[in-house]
């Protein structure tokens, strides 16, 4: 292979709208392997179907990767919202056998699709309740609970040919900032960061997983230099430390935790440099930055910045990678986990138990909550399947359930509730996110099935 195909073949670039761009075209002449899907490539009735269909024709060969978690993340249901439950529902069932066929189902469903590389699952501990964009994302804040869901799924997923991604390398969960827009930082000693945050990476590792993320944090114990995508301690130690010998992917280099010092080329050069194979460049990469992106990667080969072996190597896993036997399962994918037995995730107060079997008709009022851009503008709770009212629509004497997510002190949520109950309601306050305590009921996710699990709950099991 020539220098510039495997420098396009470590590239995995994203594109706007449900046609593929000539530009696309171009680079799958020049070797391009790999294209990202985002919620900027759902068709106009939603999912990605339409793109999908077009890519499969259009660049046959070329591996098509999304993000679909399950839960809150989703593509091929974007925006109007996943039919599964997500991680951290999972993780409280604490059945793998359950989480296996979570997995199993969102795998079919890409395969059927044209979709081989699902960027997922989230296998990042928990452990800080404050965390801005991992929280339901996580299977919870116990590792070894993580560890058991993460090898579970990712036997699931990988079942139907679909390769998983394991992320975030070395762990996302304790962190209080988003790497979207900042660089966090995780200041747990070593010992620490080996017990809680590498054990489910291990666990992964162990089940075959075919790719690992890594993320955009600082970890001063592993490098106090370098965030992780950039480290090649922090990669070293998942080569040699965890044995992996799969595909290194990066997380998406136009993130401020990877690019806002620096700029998107000089990230790809420091990143493909420490020991990422696979460059995942955004959404809307268009055809100058994939260029620019080029152009850095060849100059540093040839300044002797960047080994020609490493950009060989890269391109080599990045091939192996892309030679995906995908295995839809036959007929329509059913949801794995049934409304009763989601709801056994929950946690309910003794006063939402007593709310629950009230008789007075009830009403859902839904709060407008921020979401991460992992998440993006995608429907969630009772809003999603047209169960809500608003605030001042509340019939008289019914009982209200007021809805958010990620319910700090500072959230609308409190203020809606007292209005409410000033006026003489009965209500109760749901949380949708990561709980962070003063809710009533606490459904550990927000996707439409947790939703569906939500009404089945405070409608008494009569929904």
């Amino acid at each position: 292979m020539t220098l510039d195909t495997d420098l396009t073949a470590v590239l995995q670039p994203g594109f706007s709208g449900t046609h593929v761009p000539p530009w696309l075209l171009q680079a799958r002449e020049q070797g391009l392997l790999s294209v990202c899907l985002y919620g900027d490539n759902a068709g106009p009735d939603g999912g990605v179907a339409e793109v999908c269909a077009a890519l499969v024709e259009a660049t046959p060969g070329v591996l098509v990767a999304a993000d679909e978690e399950g839960g809150d993340v989703t593509r091929l249901h974007y925006p109007d919202g996943a039919p599964s439950v997500g991680n951290a529902v999972l993780g409280r069932l604490d059945d793998p056998a359950v989480t296996r066929a979570a997995a199993r189902g969102i795998g079919s469903e890409l395969a059927a699709l044209g979709v081989g590389l699902d960027l997922a699952p989230v296998v990042d501990v928990n452990s800080s309740p404050e965390n801005p964009v991992i929280g339901v994302r996580s299977f919870g804040a116990d590792p070894e609970a993580v560890a058991r869901h993460t090898a579970a799924w990712v036997t699931g997923l990988q079942g139907t040919g679909v390769a998983a991604c394991a992320k975030h390398f070395p762990g996302h969960g304790d962190t209080v900032a988003d790497s979207h827009h900042d660089l966090p930082r995780v200041d747990a000693p070593a010992e620490l960061l080996q017990a809680r945050e590498l054990r489910p990476f291990r666990a992964a590792v162990d089940a075959g997983v075919a790719a690992v993320m890594t993320s955009h944090i600082l970890l001063p114990a592993l490098d106090p230099t370098h965030p992780a995508t950039f480290s090649p301690a922090v990669l070293a130690l998942l080569r040699d430390g965890l044995g992996f010998e799969g595909t290194i992917v990066s997380d998406a280099l136009d993130m401020a935790g990877a690019s806002a010092r620096t700029g998107i080329p000089e990230a790809a050069v420091r990143a493909l440099a420490a020991g990422v194979d696979l460059l995942c460049l955004g959404p809307a990469t268009g055809a100058q930055r994939l260029a620019d992106v080029r152009r850095a990667l060849r100059e540093a080969v040839e300044t002797g910045r960047l080994p020609r072996t490493r950009v060989a190597e890269a391109a080599a896993r990045v091939r192996v990678l892309a030679d995906r036997t995908l295995r839809p399962a036959p007929g329509p994918v059913e949801p794995p986990v049934p409304l009763a037995e989601a709801a056994r995730a929950f946690t309910l107060t003794e006063r939402a138990r007593r709310f629950a079997c009230g008789p007075a008709p009830l009403a859902l009022v839904q709060v407008p909550s921020a979401s991460n851009l992992a998440v993006g503008g995608v429907a969630w709770g009772p809003q999603a399947l047209g169960e809500t009212v608003a605030e001042e629509a509340v019939p008289p004497g019914a009982r209200v359930a007021v809805v958010g997510r990620s319910i700090g002190p500072g959230h609308p949520a409190h203020e809606v509730r007292r209005r409410l109950a000033a006026r003489g309601h009965d209500v109760v306050l749901v949380e949708c996110g990561w709980p962070r305590g003063g809710a009533d009921v606490e459904t550990w996710g927000s996707s439409p099935a947790v939703a569906a699990a939500l009404l089945h709950v405070l409608g008494g099991g009569r929904r």
